[in-house]
């Protein structure tokens, strides 16, 4: 269940993102939305986000939403890319 009704406009019946919104307000929805497919403390590898992303967006830009998922301090990893992982205080 989505918790903000206004995140239902960019979601499919099965829960997936379809449009990238316009409005920085509805991003930072979205890209919440997202990063709570994410467990605190698991350390993940680029393809394990991309499959996660995949799973949880249509319109097959997995590189657009890890970027702002990580500028926007939901996601960090370390400097080469290896690893990836959820931010503390995220939900």
């Amino acid at each position: 269940m989505v918790s903000d009704p206004r995140l239902q406009k960019f979601l499919d019946k099965q829960g997936r993102v379809k449009d990238w919104p316009a409005k920085p307000v509805m991003q930072r929805l979205v890209l919440d939305y997202l990063a709570s497919k994410f467990v605190l403390g698991k350390i993940y590898n680029e393809k394990e986000v991309n499959v996660i992303l995949g799973d949880y967006h249509t319109f097959n830009d997995p590189a657009l939403l890890r970027r702002e998922l990580i500028m926007k301090d939901l996601l960090d990893r370390t400097p080469d890319g290896n690893k990836y992982w959820k931010k503390e205080g995220t939900n």
